[in-house]
This record gives structure tokens, C-alpha cells and sequence, in this order.
């Protein structure tokens, strides 16, 4: 008997392979984990958590790469939340790693606030960006142990990675030395986050993009602000623009986006989505990275928009 329970088990999740539709579909309930390192920097090992959908075949399977948030101070890969996201998003047939970084601002005066200077700020984001990048060209480079299409690779992230995804995305393609041509990153799902410069965003940068964004959010700006809506004359003092903004230059360019906006919320809707809006996630990536839907979409969450505080402006009733 001990021999005909895996049997049994291999064959019902070979069943369901056959029976459910990759990445619209849960296609198995098995999920392997690995642990392993990417770079090395700053005396410091960076290591990513690898998500692998088990009894599945499939040799170039698309990827999602999220990178946790915690102003660049804090926060970690392998909380519960994110093992929970990467789990269940691993069972519709993706391979999910998610990735430390560079934490540069932990313990440095000023935080990632007022008090942080506006330079340092940019170097931050810079830092961030040549670690997910490492990140990727470490899949790349294993892509046939992982099973992975090096054209079909997402990113994602909250609040700083959201910072991080996003100034990420927006590059022009790179070489890998891949047969299969340059790669640029098939899309990007953003969960309060924002760039510096959207001059970065053009027809060959611009990918499909999942935006969501609370109005009020007095960290990340919804639309165009000041980062943490810093006074001018402090030091951190810089111009950061939101999903509102990305949305309304990837609308100019023609390049798809779901803008996802709850009115009135803060910066909480940088952790909702993986678990309130995960459906949302799931569909953006099957219709617009999978199936390479070109209609842009918008969704309003009702709320009471802070018009005093935010924007003298009433998104939620465009």
C-alpha cells in the first residue's frame, strides 16, 4: 500500500494538469520551495525563495518575480503573507520567486522620509533596481532548471518594491545573449507604488501594468506629489508620480493598463492586494501577459476621497 498512495497521488495531479487551464486555472495543489542565492554585495548574500508548481512538464512556463516592501529599511521575502501569495499563485502554473534586496536605508538617519536627501533617495532606487535585475538575469541564466520562458517574466511588488518594480519595468529591452532576442519584461504589477521621472515610460520601455492605488495614500502619491508629501524645503523634497499619473502617460502611449484605485485609502493598499484582490492579480497577468489583451482597463473602489489633505483634485468621480 505504500507504493500505490504517491502512485495514486501523481495520478490525480496528472489529471488535473490535463483537465484545469494553466494560468487561469489552479492546475495542482503541490508546490516546491527552494532557497537560493543570486548575488553576493556589500558582504551580504541576496538569496531568493523559488516557487515551482509540482508534477508539471511544462519546460517554459511564465514567471513572477515580487519584491517585498518596508521602506528600504525593513521587511523580508519569506513572510507569511508573501509565502502564502507565492504559493498560491505557483499552483496556476507559474514559476514565483520572491527576493531580498539591498535594504540601504536600514538603520541610517532619516530613514526614508523628510529627512532622507532627495540624492539618496534616488540612489536607493537605483540600488533596488541592480539587485531585481541580478534577480532576473539568475533566472534567465537557469531557465532550464526552472522551466522558464525568459519572455514571459512579470514583476511585482508593495510599497517599496512597488518603487522598485516600477523604475524596473520601464527599461528598454536587454540582451542576454538569448536566441529568442532582447527581453523586456512582459508586465508589472504595482501595489503603491511610484517613479521619479516618467520621461523613462515611452513606446519602447512602456509594458502592461497593474496599478493599485489608494487616493489617500500620504506616503507613495496616488497621482503626482511630493514622496511622503514632503515640504519643499526639506531635504527629501522629491517629485514622485503614481499609478494615476503611469496610467494617464501608458494611455497616450497605447500600451495596456489596469488601474485599480480605492478612494480614501491610505497606504494599506500596498499590502491588500495579494490576498483581497488576488483574482484581479491572477486575471491581469493571464489576459494581458498571456493572451496579450490591448484594452486597458479602470476600476473604482468606492470611498470618500480626503480632497483637503491629497489632491485638489476628485479622482473618484472622473
Amino acid at each position: 500500500m505504500k507504493r500505490v498512495i504517491p502512485f495514486l497521488l501523481i495520478l490525480l495531479n496528472t489529471t488535473l494538469l490535463n483537465a484545469q487551464e494553466r494560468y487561469r486555472e489552479i492546475i495542482t495543489d503541490e508546490v516546491s520551495v527552494q532557497t537560493l542565492t543570486y548575488a553576493s554585495k556589500d558582504g551580504e548574500n541576496l538569496d531568493l525563495d523559488i516557487y515551482l508548481p509540482e508534477f508539471d512538464s511544462e519546460t517554459e512556463r511564465a514567471t513572477l518575480i515580487y519584491v517585498h516592501g518596508g521602506g528600504f529599511q525593513n521587511g523580508q521575502r519569506n513572510s507569511e503573507d508573501i509565502q502564502e501569495f507565492c504559493t498560491e499563485l505557483s499552483k496556476y502554473g507559474y514559476v514565483v520567486a520572491s527576493v531580498s534586496y539591498r535594504l540601504t536605508r536600514k538603520d541610517k538617519p532619516g530613514g526614508f522620509g523628510c529627512n532622507c536627501p532627495a540624492n539618496e533617495k534616488i540612489n536607493t532606487f537605483y540600488a533596488a533596481m541592480e539587485d531585481l535585475q541580478d534577480a532576473t538575469f539568475f533566472l534567465i541564466e537557469n531557465r532550464f532548471e526552472f522551466g522558464i520562458n525568459p519572455q514571459k517574466i512579470i514583476i511585482a511588488g508593495s510599497s517599496a518594491g512597488a518603487e522598485t518594480v516600477l523604475n524596473t519595468a520601464y527599461q528598454p529591452p536587454y540582451c542576454y545573449g538569448l536566441d529568442s532576442g532582447p527581453v523586456s519584461y512582459a508586465g508589472v504589477v504595482s501595489m503603491a507604488g511610484a517613479i521619479p521621472d516618467t520621461t523613462v515610460v515611452y513606446n519602447e520601455s512602456a509594458i502592461p501594468s497593474l496599478l493599485f492605488h489608494g487616493t489617500d495614500d500620504n506616503l507613495v502619491p496616488y497621482a503626482s506629489a511630493p514622496h511622503h508629501y514632503c515640504p519643499e524645503e526639506s531635504p527629501g523634497y522629491l517629485l514622485l508620480h503614481g499609478s494615476h499619473t503611469i496610467a494617464q502617460k501608458l494611455d497616450r502611449l497605447g500600451v495596456p493598463y489596469w488601474l485599480h484605485t480605492t478612494c480614501g485609502a491610505g497606504h494599506e493598499i500596498a499590502n491588500k492586494p495579494m490576498k483581497e484582490y488576488f483574482e484581479v492579480i491572477t486575471d491581469f497577468c493571464y489576459t494581458y501577459v498571456i493572451k496579450g489583451e490591448t484594452e486597458s482597463r479602470k476600476t473604482i473602489v468606492a470611498g470618500k476621497q480626503d480632497l483637503a489633505n491629497y489632491q485638489p483634485y476628485n479622482f473618484c468621480e472622473e
